[in-house]
């Protein structure tokens, strides 16, 4: 955790890596991947830095293997009526 100069330069040094190491791979290794970084500083004491990659096959991927689990779920919990709990 850094303070003032330090985070700030520590910033610029992350972001210019991460120019440079995108500079050196070339193009995404899928044409319609998404990418996002995301900055959090609080205070100007403490920074969060976060990146994400995903394709859409990923996110269709994730979105079937909810499905896979809320939809049994919804069945079970529609099987049990409120008023009619035994114990």
């Amino acid at each position: 955790m850094g303070s003032g100069k330090r985070a700030k330069a520590a910033a610029e040094r992350a972001a210019s890596e991460d120019q440079a190491t995108t500079a050196e791979t070339g193009p995404a290794a899928h044409p319609e991947e998404l990418r996002t970084t995301v900055e959090i500083d609080i205070a100007g004491v403490v920074t969060f830095r976060a990146s994400a990659r995903a394709t859409p096959a990923g996110i269709v991927s994730v979105a079937l293997l909810l499905a896979a689990i809320m939809v049994p779920l919804a069945w079970a919990s529609r099987g049990r009526a409120p008023g009619r709990r035994r114990f």
